[in-house]
């Protein structure tokens, strides 16, 4: 049986995955200029944001809320932290790799996560103690230990946001490892660290709402988070890595030559 607060949040993101869905499908036939494709995705951004609000401001009236469109909304004890459509290039360009994200902090602790791509249907949950979760399905992180045989996720910078030392670190991961992946929403990379699917991520400057149910996700199915250089991830964090336990001393030793 889901815990309550997985429960209300699925029931959240479902009913909001279905505008995500049928935009993504409008998108499609578009066809026009990037302005307009633009002002599109704001829309579907907010009224995404909206309908999962007002559920769940419904279970959780005096919650303190934060979210990528409509920034903190101040409230008592508990935090939730909403992304209404994760990956927005990918959704802009048809790519159905996009997600709703939707976890809990309590405490500076994430105590509850949960990622849904509506468009492959999706779901992922975490909570704390209770493991990690796929479509019921319960999910582990990898037991690769040479880099060699590890396919690792990392977001790619581009215009003003390529940082120095980029293109270093990624051929410092590139060349030991089996390749890198850039999939383009960071929620899904860490939940497909969480599932085993690819041994490790590192992507730096995101989000708190890009990463709060991944990294429960992870910690949950038996993985590590750090930030890239090796210091303790917290939720104030802006930089991430994370993989299984075997490789994550090797790649902040990669991450770290530069």
């Amino acid at each position: 049986m889901l815990p309550a607060t997985i429960n209300i949040f699925e029931k959240a993101a479902r009913k909001a995955g279905k505008i995500l869905s049928r935009d993504f499908g409008e998108i499609e036939n578009l066809q026009i200029q990037s302005k307009s494709v633009g002002d599109f995705v704001t829309s579907t951004d907010l009224k995404i944001e909206q309908s999962l609000l007002e559920t769940l401001k419904y279970y959780y009236p005096n919650a303190n809320f934060l979210t990528e469109e409509t920034g903190f909304i101040k409230g008592d004890g508990e935090t939730i932290v909403i992304d209404p459509i994760d990956g927005t290039s990918n959704f802009i360009h048809g790519i159905p790799h996009v997600s709703i994200v939707i976890g809990k902090i309590v405490d500076n602790e994430i105590t509850d996560g949960i990622i849904l791509n509506p468009i492959l249907n999706e779901f992922y949950w975490a909570s704390n103690g209770k493991g990690s979760w796929c479509n019921n399905k319960r999910i582990r992180v990898s037991k690769r230990q040479d880099l060699s045989n590890c396919l690792i996720g990392t977001g790619a910078p581009f215009g003003k946001r390529i940082y120095h030392n980029y293109y270093q670190e990624l051929k410092n991961i590139s060349e030991p490892t089996a390749g890198v992946r850039r999939l383009g929403a960071a929620s899904l990379d860490l939940a497909y660290v969480a599932s085993g699917k690819i041994d490790g991520f590192w992507e730096k400057d995101l989000n708190l709402w890009d990463v709060i149910s991944g990294v429960l996700l992870i910690k949950e199915a038996g993985g590590r988070i750090s930030e890239p250089d090796g210091k303790n991830w917290n939720t104030k964090s802006r930089d991430i890595l994370a993989s299984n336990t075997s490789i994550h001393q090797k790649l902040i030793e990669k991450l770290t030559l530069l």
